[in-house]
């Protein structure tokens, strides 16, 4: 049995945070800032990040918050920074920014103070982004409180505004054979909130270890993760 010492949040908490997310979305910037963007060969592109927190087996509580700067296009790690935190705030559907958030904003401190020169120009982030039942999950959170272009990547598709695990959707996913190969996620409202592909879910994988060996996604991770958005 999972150890946690976690409570669900009493019904004004999840109010306060949903009106903070309301407050913090205006601030999302959806559009193309970046020359390297610009680019269909990301030209310019030259550090890219990548961020997550990787839960002890077996225990909810206890966590690592890791934070890697790899070269691009070569893939090199420039830069690591792994911390144990304690997360004592719960795992809410639709809220996993306030559990998780702050310890990746303090990672991305950590970097600015550390190492500045080695900022990424972009950062991975594992959860989601525009896909998201208010339009504003973890790396949309991440990205205004940091200042940094973030993508949110992760592993299943979260179901909102139309969108479904159906077997058009299955079929489209195992014709995702090359890497690079990707269909867009359009929603019934008819916009597009990500792009559905393997190579992104398999990066941050690959390069975010983590020193507690076996870890978990956390608790109901699974059920809303999604591919890149």
């Amino acid at each position: 049995m999972a150890h946690s010492e976690t409570e669900p949040p009493e019904g004004e908490t999840l109010r306060r945070w949903e009106r903070e997310q309301a407050h913090l979305k205006a601030n999302v910037i959806e559009e193309d800032t970046e020359e390297w963007q610009k680019d269909s060969t990301f030209a310019g592109l030259e550090r890219v990040g990548g961020v997550d927190l990787s839960y002890a087996k077996g225990n909810d509580t206890i966590a690592c918050a890791s934070l890697v700067v790899l070269s691009y296009p070569d893939l090199e790690v420039l830069y690591e920074d792994c911390q144990m935190v304690t997360v004592s705030a719960p795992y809410v559907a639709g809220y996993l920014a306030f559990r998780e958030a702050p310890f990746l904003v303090e990672a991305a401190q950590r970097l600015q103070e550390r190492e500045p020169g080695l900022r990424p120009q972009v950062l991975l982030v594992d959860g989601n982004g525009v896909l998201h039942h208010r339009g504003f999950g973890v790396a949309c959170h991440l990205g205004v409180l940091t200042g940094l272009p973030c993508i949110g990547v992760a592993k299943n598709l979260l179901q909102v505004d139309g969108l479904a695990k159906d077997e058009l959707h299955k079929e489209q996913i195992r014709d995702l054979q090359m890497g690079g190969a990707m269909f867009p996620l359009r929603g019934t409202s008819g916009r597009v909130l990500g792009m559905a592909d393997i190579r992104s879910r398999e990066y941050i994988r690959k390069h975010l270890s983590s020193p507690l060996g076996s870890t978990s996604p956390g608790p109901g991770r699974k059920e809303e993760a999604e591919p890149k958005h």
